[in-house]
């Protein structure tokens, strides 16, 4: 390989990301007719076309998929090393590449990074927010908090709290349309509902000591989205009964915007988890992210036990 083959490969993974050549050059501080000489180099060197090249943009070819994909993990190993030697010098500094789903992300989240920021001001956040689970190689993703394990093995999974599903909607619905006293009270309400790519979140299933009590919220009166923020934000302006997770809900069951419905009755439970590469060297940075995560879901749960039992 030569000196600058690696130069030549962030060239090549930059351009994938941005589509872009010249944008990919002048992040690494070259001219369009460098970086192209360059990409052309590379290309002539592994004797494979990389780009379909158009007038408007850059599409990998199969090939170009192929390369990049080994190229990232390269390239990784490469900046896991130099994060080592930061490591050795106990230097708590760079960026952070972070993903959550939407609602959590913008809810507590958001407020919990800032605190961050103040214990550790020389690190940076890139925060993604999706309702959909990153591939981490794929997107250079550093930590994914997520409300279920893995499924991908290649990923491990710290532990940070224990999650519940609720019901909740606004004051101003409830003065409407009744507080329900029981699931089958539900028949006579409205919902909210998120759908995700398997398909809508509208099978409860109640329970309360032996008592057990199935029921499916019917779509055609129901409003839909695909964003936890947006089903949040409909039941904050009154349009129906929200099926949340607790830790969405914080601040507004805190300030009185939002109110549980049936909280002696159980629905479903799961975990909170931090994912993050099984095999990559973990930097300082996001090691202390980790930690400060852990820390913030172990107090924020000592006040969620005063709201559901």
């Amino acid at each position: 390989m030569t000196t600058d083959r690696l130069g030549d490969m962030r060239l090549f993974a930059e351009a994938a990301d941005t589509g872009s050549l010249s944008a990919a050059g002048r992040k690494l501080g070259l001219s369009p007719a460098a970086a192209s000489a360059r990409l052309l180099k590379l290309e002539k060197a592994l004797a494979s076309r990389l780009f379909e090249r158009t007038t408007r943009q850059l599409r990998l070819t199969d090939e170009g998929r192929l390369y990049l994909e080994h190229c990232r993990i390269a390239l990784q190993a490469i900046d896991d090393g130099e994060a080592a030697l930061h490591a050795n010098r106990q230097l708590v500094r760079g960026k952070v590449r972070l993903t959550a789903t939407s609602d959590f992300g913008r809810n507590l989240l958001a407020q919990w990074l800032e605190e961050f920021a103040l214990r550790y001001p020389e690190v940076q956040i890139a925060l993604t927010l999706s309702d959909t689970l990153s591939n981490l190689l794929q997107d250079e993703i550093d930590l994914a908090i997520r409300f279920s394990p893995p499924q991908d093995s290649s990923l491990a999974a710290r532990h940070l709290a224990q999650d519940r599903r609720v019901l909740c909607a606004s004051p101003e619905y409830l003065a409407r349309y009744g507080v329900p006293a029981h699931p089958q009270d539900l028949e006579q309400h409205r919902f909210v509902v998120w759908v995700g790519r398997s398909g809508p979140q509208n099978e409860l299933d109640f329970a309360r000591g032996a008592e057990r009590y199935p029921y499916t919220v019917p779509l055609e009166q129901a409003w839909e989205s695909n964003d936890g923020a947006m089903v949040r934000d409909w039941a904050l302006a009154g349009r129906g009964i929200a099926y949340k997770s607790i830790w969405d809900l914080t601040g507004y069951l805190r300030e009185g915007r939002l109110q549980l419905i049936l909280p002696e009755w159980q629905l479903r439970r799961t975990t909170v988890h931090a994912l993050f590469h099984r095999n990559r060297y973990m930097a300082p940075r996001v090691r202390a992210l980790l930690d400060f995560l852990a820390e913030r879901f172990g107090a924020a749960e000592h006040e969620i036990k005063n709201w559901v039992s």
